[in-house]
């Protein structure tokens, strides 16, 4: 069953806040990335490569929590708890988009070296929210 982004919080995943994105290892054990996000309406889309130990973890169990906090004001958050949908097609495109809204520059020969695109698989997450909690003094 999909949860639904309260109107109160929809905000915070149409701004370039930052997100941690909690994915598990093969051992159980929880593993959490600084992330940049967006909100396609239906899904948060959070951008990395199957190389990356993010990526590893979400092809090898595609549950995931990403927590987003008011860059504002830290008293404000959302968490979203689902399953994560890996998609490859459109990902380079959907990395320099979200780019742009966290930073002037690309990504790759801007903020990542050009030369290591080649050695990457770029890929969009797509987190279909099961559980949503805010917080409860802006809910």
């Amino acid at each position: 069953m999909t949860a639904v982004i309260p109107d109160s919080h929809r905000d915070l995943l149409a701004a370039p806040n930052h997100g941690v994105l909690t994915t598990l290892m093969p051992d159980g054990q929880p593993q959490s990335s600084l992330v940049w996000l967006d909100y396609d309406g239906a899904v948060v889309r959070v951008n990395t490569t199957r190389e990356r130990q993010k990526g590893k973890n979400l092809l090898a169990n595609s549950r995931a929590t990403l927590l987003v906090i008011d860059r504002d004001d830290a008293g404000r958050f959302i968490e979203i708890r689902g399953e994560v949908e890996i998609v490859e097609e459109g990902a380079l495109e959907h990395l320099n988009e979200i780019t742009a809204q966290y930073t002037t520059r690309l990504y790759y020969g801007g903020i990542f070296p050009l030369e290591k695109q080649h050695r990457e698989t770029r890929i969009i997450c797509k987190l279909h929210p099961r559980k949503v909690n805010v917080d409860a003094i802006h809910s």
